[in-house]
Order: structure tokens, then sequence, then C-alpha cells
């Protein structure tokens, strides 16, 4: 169960009034464990619809943690939508991989970021469209690839190093997550499009940032439709434009290059030789783009921050950066002598998966846990309410490295920890961001000390698309 205090989630700790929410418009909210072979979820009282109702109004989290304290496999209406809310890793590996082929994307969660990305690889339902495109992307996701990024990403990570440090004075704060969310922008650009900064680079941020919060306040209550929202089409035409320019200053060039840009633009789809649309065009880089830097740089700074909330894992992480790299840049297979930095990775995307949602649409009816799942029922998986299964993780809230061992590695089930979700439609990204988290958060250790402002509350979530740090994370960086 996610603790409320610890992370600033709105549960609800006692029943309340009886009203109903729109937000959420929970009509049923039923459960079951241990039940019979095809037996239907029994309906919860009125005492915990009221009370999940209530944390919806207060804050969606809130909501997913009272249904999934009910059980492994809860069914649930969310504004007249069926949907089964699953939490066990069994129920996991069936819905995402062995099963995958039964369940696609089609559902209102993803229809509203296509609004967004339209037929882009991250919202795409699933097919031969989604088959295509996985393909024609994926070496650019490969080993080789990724070792060819890691110069550009020290460099740049290098560059923001030396600017905090020219104006690092004493008692000065930083804006850790906004300083790392352009290192992010900057990296992607560079290596999936050989791009670099552009003046407009910050606009684009300004403006995702916005129309994330349009995004994520839909999950809360979905009315009136996305595309009829005049702020948000005046914000997708901004990012549009900014992408459009990346498009026409990469066809002026003379020179071939072999990159996921020139992928994109000379795609070609089945035996027409018809390539895509411009606007499936702009979709899939704008998706990519963002996908690719906004992920990494909330997981970044999630990171910056758990290292200064514990400052003996701090400690710790310093002295294995000092001893392996020696004052020099991680390349790739350094990274491999870095374990006890990649556990405290591991250990910050577990409790600020940064891709916190996902759901699927089973497309015949199925079963889950001895459930019947009926044709058309939307399958729902929160990764925060997994990541923290007492079952699976003891003390869920604290904050653990050593859970990351290979001992404790090997105690658990394989699927049982899934950041960048499982099966074929895992994060495509899954390996650059991991490398990339891994070389800044080194190189951050070997230059600096990051410590809480004094009287700085604990940083809560801000659920949107993705998982951002409420209000953001500023830190003090000390040189070392």
């Amino acid at each position: 169960m996610i603790d409320i205090e610890k992370n600033g989630l709105t549960g609800c700790r006692r029943p309340g009034r009886r009203i109903l929410y729109r937000g959420y418009g929970m009509t049923a909210l039923t459960r079951g464990k241990g039940a019979r072979k095809n037996s239907s979820l029994p309906r919860l009282g009125l005492r915990d619809n009221v009370s999940g109702i209530l944390a919806a109004r207060r804050n969606q989290l809130g909501f997913i943690q009272h249904a999934a304290a009910q059980g492994d496999i809860v069914r649930m209406r969310l504004g007249g939508i069926p949907m089964v809310l699953i939490n066990h890793p069994d129920y996991f590996q069936h819905v995402l991989v062995d099963d995958h082929a039964n369940y696609d994307k089609d559902n209102f969660l993803y229809r509203a970021v296509q609004t967004v990305f339209r037929g882009g690889l991250v919202s795409n339902p699933g097919g031969e469209s989604w088959r295509v495109r996985r393909r024609m992307m994926q070496p650019s996701f490969n080993r080789g690839s990724i070792v060819d990024f890691t110069s550009g990403m020290t460099e740049l990570t290098g560059d923001l190093l030396r600017r905090w440090a020219d104006r690092s004075e004493p008692g000065a704060v930083v804006d850790v997550s906004g300083d790392i969310g352009d290192l992010a922008l900057q990296i992607v650009l560079r290596s999936l499009f050989g791009v670099e900064s552009t003046a407009d680079v910050k606009a684009f941020e300004r403006n995702f940032l916005e129309l994330n919060t349009i995004v994520g306040n839909f999950f809360r209550m979905p009315f009136p439709p996305l595309d009829r929202r005049p702020r948000l089409r005046a914000l997708i035409r901004e990012m549009d434009d900014f992408v459009d320019r990346l498009i026409r200053d990469r066809r002026t060039e003379t020179d071939e290059r072999r990159d996921l840009f020139a992928a994109l633009l000379n795609a070609t789809h089945g035996h027409d030789g018809a390539g895509f649309t411009q606007q499936e065009l702009l979709g899939e880089i704008l998706s990519t783009i963002v996908s690719g830097y906004e992920t990494s740089s909330h997981s970044i700074a999630w990171v910056f921050y758990r290292l200064a909330r514990h400052p003996e894992i701090q400690s710790r992480v310093q002295q294995e950066v000092d001893e392996v790299l020696q004052g020099q840049s991680p390349t790739f297979d350094s990274l491999t002598e870095l374990p006890y930095t990649r556990m405290v990775i591991d250990e910050t995307l577990r409790l600020h998966t940064p891709a916190w949602q996902t759901m699927r649409r089973a497309l015949r009816d199925d079963e889950i846990g001895g459930y019947h799942i009926p044709r058309g029922s939307s399958v729902y998986l929160n990764f925060l309410t997994y990541h923290r299964h007492p079952e699976f993780w003891p003390d869920p809230e604290r904050f653990d490295p050593e859970r990351f061992t290979p001992e404790n590695t090997a105690k658990r089930p394989r699927n049982v920890y899934q950041p960048f979700g499982s099966g074929p439609r895992h994060c495509i990204g899954k390996y650059f961001a991991l490398t990339e988290i891994h070389i800044i958060t080194a190189m951050l250790a070997q230059s600096f000390t990051v410590t809480v402002p004094a009287g700085q509350p604990p940083v809560g979530f801000s659920p949107l698309v993705t998982l951002h740090p409420r209000g953001g994370i500023h830190l003090h960086l000390t040189p070392r």
C-alpha cells in the first residue's frame, strides 16, 4: 500500500459523506479472492464505494490505493467504463506477455493521448501498424547504437555540471528537475535526431508541461473530449511547429545520415511504397522526443532527490564512482563496474516509476485469476501499487537499494519489477534511458554532494501522463 504521508498522496482514511464524484464516476467496485473458477467478483459495500469515490475526488492515486488494497484483482467502473485493476505478477505476466495478443491499447487512456501523438508508437493501439513502426525504430535502440550515444551523453552532462559549478554559491538552491529536463531533451535531440539544442527548446518544454497537465486532468475528469479544448489544440500546433522545423532543416541537408530521424523520414508502409502522412510523421517524432526525455528527466531528478534524502547511500555511490572511474568520465563498459549505483537507480524507479500506469483492452473473453474478463474490458495496470505490493516488497515505502542485490533479486518473481513494462510492448527506449540515468548519476556523484534545503517538506507526486515531482526538485549542490 502506498504511504500517504511520505508520498503526498491523499487517500481515504475514514468513510465520508454519501456523494458521487463524476470525475471517476465509480458506479461499482467489486473484488474477490479465492473465488471459484469463472465466478463473478463480489460487489463491495456502499461504505467502501464512497471511500474510494472520495479518495478519487482528492487525488487519483488515492483512488487507486483504495482499490488495490481490496485485493490483487478488482473490478470497477470509471465513468461507466468497465475496468479491472490487477496487482499480481501472475496477472501482469498473463496480460503483458503470455496472452499479449489478446490485449491491445485501444482504450480511453490511450485515446486521450492519441490527440497529441496520433499513431505514434507509444499510443498506437497495436496490430500491423505498431509492428511496422517497432521494427523500423528498434535498430536505433540496440546496444551498438546506445554505445555510440554515450559520448554525447557524457559531453552534455559535463556541460551542465560545469554550469552548476560556475554558479554554485554557498546556500544557493538549484532547480535540479528543470535543468535535468533541459539536459535530457538535449540528449534525445542529439542522439536520435542529430539536432543540437535550439533556442525554442525551452518553449517546447514549457508547452509540453502545460499539455501534460491538461491530459493528466483528463484522467480525473474525462469531459469534454480533449480535441475540443482550445488551449490544447494551440499547444499541439506549437509543438507540431517545433517538430516541423526539425523536419524542414533535416530535409535541406545534403549529407546522408543513418539515424532514427532518417528512418522516420524514409519510412514506408507495406508494399505500395506509401510513407507516413505528415500528421503521422509529426506524431511519431513528437512521441519519440517526449517519451525519450520525459521519463528519463524525472527519473534522474528522483535519483538526485533520494541521494539527498539518504546521505549514507550517497556516500557509498560517491565512493564507488571514485574508486572505479578515477576522475574519468564513465563509458558504456565502465557502467557495469558501478553495480551499487545501478541498485540505487533501480530502487528509485521502483518507488518513482515514471510511466506509472498502462491499460489494455481485452479483444475476446478471458480469465484472470479465476475470474471472467468480458470482451472489451479495460484492464488497468498501475506500477506504483504493483511495486509496493507487500508480499514481494517488505516494508515497501522504505528506500533500500539492497533489495536489488543479485541474491535478493533472485528471491522475487522475475516479473515483479517492471519500471519499463514487459512483453512485446515494453518501452523501446529502456536501455537508452538506463544508460543515460546511470551516466548522469555517476557524473553527478563525482562532482557534487546534494542535500535537501533546511525546512523543505517531502516532495510528493503529480501523477500526470508521467510521474512528476510536485513543485519540482530543488536541492543544494556542494562541489566536491
